[in-house]
């Protein structure tokens, strides 16, 4: 079972998070992160940014998740601009050392595979940051993932294209298809964090912690794994039977042991 960590909001998770990073930093300066993009994970960027302010984080690396197929990488909405607007630029990092899958149609059939042994040759993923969709997705894995798949080309549903409309003037300019880390090459992280904040995200939470693994429920694939973390505000933890238990469990945790 992941452990579950219910705060007050997400300022609080991302101040959790943002220092479980910096004790990452302290044992191993070229760490490797995931980085997620979305609203989800900006108060961990934040809160990091606060703690690491005059610190050299020239050797730490970076991947992220996912990439829209077909967008110019500077258009504002590319993955790549919005990792190096809320990642990159303020933490100070070494652009050339943080990745972005290869969303370019020139070479998208084989950027999966060369996505896969970029991280393998950084020595994999140390801490992967994840947000989680209202059906359950993580990356851009919707329902019906392998939990055994490796970055790829994905088609996004309707209802992952709507949520994402927001970010671009209309629903039409939202790409069909995506290329991102494939569920087994989550897995493969050394730590997962997941977030996940309001009530519009209780049911998705409930299924991945608690609910059968399966994937129809992409996000469950997070029971598999030996150190996950499960983020979330009251909000979100509204639906976990467990909750009650959840609280117990961290508030009596050593202190050492981290997240």
């Amino acid at each position: 079972m992941a452990e579950v960590v219910i705060v007050e909001n997400a300022a609080a998770a991302g101040a959790l998070v943002a220092q479980e990073i910096v004790e990452l930093l302290d044992r191993k300066a070229d760490a490797v992160l995931g980085l997620a993009t979305g609203s989800t994970p900006l108060g961990v960027y934040k809160a990091l940014a606060q703690r690491v302010e005059g610190r050299d984080l020239s050797q730490v690396r970076g991947f992220a998740l996912d990439e829209y197929v077909g967008l110019d990488p500077a258009h504002p909405e590319s993955y790549r601009s919005v990792i190096t607007r809320e990642v990159v630029e303020p933490l100070g990092l070494d652009p050339a050392r943080v990745h972005v899958p290869n969303g370019s149609d020139e070479t998208i059939q084989h950027a999966g595979a060369d996505y896969e042994a970029a991280i393998e040759a950084a020595g994999g993923v140390d801490l992967q940051i994840l947000g989680i969709g209202t059906d359950g997705h993580i990356g851009f894995n919707e329902p019906g993932s392998s939990f055994a798949s490796r970055t790829r080309v994905k088609t996004l549903t309707e209802q992952t294209r709507e949520d994402n409309a927001r970010f671009f003037d209309s629903i039409d300019q939202v790409p069909r298809h995506c290329i991102t880390q494939g569920l087994g090459t989550i897995l493969r992280a050394r730590h997962l964090v997941l977030l996940a904040f309001g009530e519009g995200k209780a049911q998705a939470i409930a299924d991945a912690v608690e609910g059968p693994v399966s994937a129809i429920l992409p996000a469950s694939a997070i029971q598999l794994h030996e150190h996950a973390t499960v983020v979330v505000d009251e909000a979100a933890a509204s639906k976990l039977k467990l909750a009650d238990y959840y609280r117990y469990t961290f508030a009596n945790k050593p202190a050492w042991q981290g997240i």
